[in-house]
């Protein structure tokens, strides 16, 4: 399970708006491509309260994402489910990270359990939903990882995997597999 902005994309403060505004994260397509060839399905699990705060609709948001899906393909890899969350921070369901929802539908949906899954991401929100859902947490610097690893980590996410990079994060887990 991978974030998006700021794992696959370049996060921006003022959010990806247009797909025009996407621009991968260099390794992180090669990254997918070596998940698909190692026989992973890659499935995005990504907050987009830019929906709910009414800065984009839903429909540009899936411009967007095919946006990265192509850009994807391009570099040989492929996303197998896209899940978003589209509800502003102050509508907490049970599939906005930190809440483990999204990352439970992934599981659901592959037929894996907890412990065969990991979670990739640069917020403390992914962490908490890997923690939350049983799935094995990775942070990446990349994005907004390396400020939240320089506020220092809090206790309960505790151990953390971390690497520079989601193209690092990949070709460590599979030289391990």
């Amino acid at each position: 399970m991978l974030d998006r902005d700021g794992v696959l994309n370049q996060d921006r403060a003022d959010y990806v708006k247009h797909p025009g505004e996407l621009l991968m994260i260099p390794g992180a397509g090669e990254a997918c491509a070596l998940l698909n060839g190692a026989g992973i399905k890659i499935a995005v699990v990504s907050n987009q309260s830019a929906v709910g705060r009414g800065i984009i609709s839903v429909e540009m948001l899936e411009r967007i994402n095919e946006k990265l899906r192509n850009e994807l393909q391009v570099l040989g890899g492929r996303i197998d489910l896209f899940l978003t969350c589209t509800e502003p921070p102050n509508g907490r369901s049970e599939r906005r990270k930190p809440a483990p929802g999204m990352l439970r539908e992934v599981l659901a949906h592959f037929r894996m359990r907890p412990d065969e899954a990991v979670m990739i991401g640069d917020q403390i929100t992914d962490l908490q939903a890997a923690r939350s859902a049983g799935v094995t947490p990775i942070l990446v610097r990349t994005g907004k990882g390396a400020d939240l690893l320089a506020q220092g980590l809090p206790q309960d996410i505790l151990p953390i995997t971390v690497y520079d990079s989601l193209l690092a994060a990949v070709e460590s887990l599979l030289t391990r597999r």
